[in-house]
This record gives structure tokens, sequence and C-alpha cells, in this order.
């Protein structure tokens, strides 16, 4: 067989063309070399048929994988050893940029390598989501990746950083994200492999997806024209900017805690302040590391970076310096209402003994009157007395009134 044109560029035959996110019916365009058979599987949408079932598609292979969820894209060339579009999502996008344009190539990572091996003025950005170990290695070949560097990515629990390896840096960042159902900050982690000639990025969790920012940056062709240090601040600036959204949240959250503790009926807000404040940690371990690598990015102080790419980094040190200041802030805020939750719980508790503490002092009288005179000793003239029971009676009452009067005055009762 032979292959087909694609623009003016001839693919691979083992390359299959598909619409991953097309329509439930709408078939493959072209398997191989052969136009697609009508409502046949070719691992896309294919059409449902009355009737007995199909037999069941062959096992997948054990090798990588090229898929997408960040967004849908008008076609995805799938090469050999990469395809499979049915078992989520491990590479997101491949793009080979040039003069600030994206070129019109496969999307794969083995046609960026060679794409920016064979032109010295074009660099490529590769993005991966939660990949396996045999699939980051094989982007490490093609890259030439550090060990140590895709070691951390794999891992997914680094602290944010930067570190430099030879003529390359990776930049660790932590993803963000609220969920409201539970007020709880969840995390992720982006590893940025950034090089002379290339950008790879590992996505870890499901916040701070990255496509918008891709999009937005391609149609910036003056500031994609940077070329990698852009590729670095457009991820930067979108994941600082997660960060801002969460911590509007976290407040609203802090806001209404506030509002619980000093109301007037009775709350129990310990454990929700103190869950917040677990949130507000993990903000801060986001957050106070980038301080540093960020006001380094905007003086231009790291490779790679250069004195022309560096004021655009200057926005988004000064965000992280924003979002830190403002973590504080709200980690001081909810220090404060907890003391201020427990200090109201301690005077509720007193307010209760002292009511307490009254009513049995009130009851106390009634009661030793009524034990002195139940001991039945014959010599008590008040027993033999006509007006004796009235009398006890009445002292009875006069006393426990007088100390109830004095008792609500005094604000026990």
């Amino acid at each position: 067989g032979q292959p087909f044109a694609y623009r003016g560029r001839l693919l691979h035959p083992g390359f299959v063309e598909f619409h991953p996110w097309g329509p439930p019916g709408q078939d493959a365009g072209h398997v191989g070399t052969a136009t697609a058979v009508p409502n046949q599987n070719h691992r896309g949408h294919a059409r449902t048929l009355s009737g007995p079932p199909k037999a069941p598609p062959p096992a997948p292979t054990s090798d990588p994988y090229v898929r997408s969820d960040e967004g849908p894209a008008p076609r995805l060339f799938g090469r050999k050893g990469w395809g499979r579009c049915d078992h989520g999502v491990v590479i997101v996008d491949c793009g080979v940029y040039a003069e600030g344009e994206r070129q019109d190539l496969p999307r794969d990572p083995e046609t960026v390598a060679q794409a920016i091996d064979d032109d010295g003025a074009s660099f490529g950005w590769v993005g991966l989501h939660e990949p396996t170990e045999d699939e980051m290695r094989r982007v490490q070949k093609l890259f030439n990746l550090h060990e140590l560097a895709v070691e951390d990515a794999l891992r997914a629990h680094e602290r944010p950083k930067v570190e430099r390896y030879g003529e390359s840096i990776v930049v660790v960042l932590r993803t963000l994200w609220y969920v409201d159902a539970n007020d709880a900050v969840e995390t992720g982690q982006v590893s940025v492999f950034v090089g002379n000639r290339y950008v790879v990025t590992v996505r870890h969790g499901e916040g701070a997806a990255l496509t918008t920012a891709r999009q937005e940056l391609e149609d910036r062709a003056s500031v994609l024209g940077h070329g990698p240090p852009a590729v670095l601040w457009a991820i930067c600036d979108s994941v600082v900017d997660g960060y801002e959204a969460v911590a509007e949240y976290v407040e609203i959250d802090v806001d209404e805690v506030e509002s619980s503790v000093f109301s007037p009926a009775p709350t129990s807000d310990a454990e929700r302040i103190y869950l917040l404040k677990r949130e507000v940690l993990e903000m801060r371990r986001a957050v106070l590391p980038l301080r540093e690598p960020m006001e380094a990015f905007a003086h231009g102080a790291v490779p790679l970076v250069s004195r022309e790419a560096a004021p655009f980094f200057r926005d988004v040190a000064d965000h992280v310096i924003r979002v830190s200041e403002q973590t504080e802030v709200l980690d001081t805020l909810l220090s404060s209402a907890l003391n201020a939750h427990l200090a109201r719980v301690s005077v509720q508790q007193n307010d209760d003994m002292r009511r307490i503490s009254a009513w049995v002092a009130i009851a106390a009288v009634p009661t030793m009157l009524a034990g002195i005179y139940g001991m039945n000793f014959d010599n008590m003239p008040e027993l033999r007395w006509y007006y004796g029971y009235y009398a006890v009676l009445t002292l009875m009452a006069i006393v426990c009134t007088a100390m109830y009067a004095g008792f609500r005055k005094a604000g026990w009762l």
C-alpha cells in the first residue's frame, strides 16, 4: 500500500486517522491505506447495530499510548506504539513551533523530536498526563531528559522547586483546585522540563489543565516567539491563577466561619476551623516555595530564561507574593476564629455552671429546713405549734424568692 497524503507530507502506512471526539455513529477517516468500513469499530466511534454482537477487538499491546482529554482537536494522528484512545489520556498534546507559529505536523513525540532535530529554528512542546514509567522512559530517550528529574516527575509528590541539569532546567509546581462539596483543597503536580529546543510537561491530578494556557499562548505569536521560556511562563501563570481562585473560595469559607462563631446561637465550629486550617496549610506548601524561583525568573537569573523573557515573570512573581500573603492572613484569621470559638465555649460553660450553682443554692434552703424539722426530737417546741407548718413554708418561700432575685440581679439566672 501507499501512504496517504496529509497537506504535502506523507504519513507512515501504520497511521490510523480517527475522530476520538466525534459523535456516536461517525466512522473513522482512514485505516492504514484503506478507506474506513462503515459501521466498523476502528477503536473510535462506530454506529450501534442491531443483531448479534460482533467479536471483541484484539487486546491492546503493552506499548505507550496517545490519548487526549483536555479539549477537542480537529484530528489526532496515532503512531504505531502510541495509539489507544479508549483507556484515558497520556499524551495530551504535542506541537512544534517556529517564529511564534504552530507547525502543521502530526501530534506525537517522535515527530516533535525529529522536527526540532532537523530544524534549528523551532522548538517542541509535549504534554503528558499521568504517564506510566514505560511511557515516561520513552519520552526521556527522545529528549534526553535527566534520570533523577524523570523519577521525580513519576512520583508526583515533590516539593515545588527549580533544578538545573546541564543545559536544561526542571520546574516542579503544585497545582490546586477547590472542591466545594467538602470544603477541600485538592493538590496535583506539574513537572516542566525546559531545554533549548523543547518543553515537556508531566501533569498529575485533575486540576490545572494546560489546554487553555496552550491555546492562549498560541494566539500570542509575539510572546510564543521567545521560545521555551514563553511556555514556562504560560504554565506558571496558569498554575498561579489557580492559586488565586482557590484562595478566593477559601476566603469565603473563612468569612462563613467567622459569622458562625460570633452568631447569637450556640455553634460547634472547631472541626470545620481545623479542616480549613489544614487546607490553608496545603496552599502554603504549594505557594511559599515559589517566591524565590519566580523572583529569580523575573530578574533573568535562571539559565534558559533570557533578559527579554524575564519581564513576563514579574507579574507571576507578584501574584505569588500576593497569594502567599493572602494565605498568611487566612491562617491568622482561622487561628483567631478558633481562639474566639474556644473562648466562647468556655464562657458558655461558665454561664451554665453559674446557673446550676444558683439553683442548687436556692434548693439548699428548703432542704436544710426540712432536714432540721425532720429529725423528730421530742424537745422541739415548733412541732406542737399550731401555726408551725405554715410558718416554715412561708420562711422557705421568702428565702428562696430573695435568693432568686439576688442571683437574677447578679446575672447568674
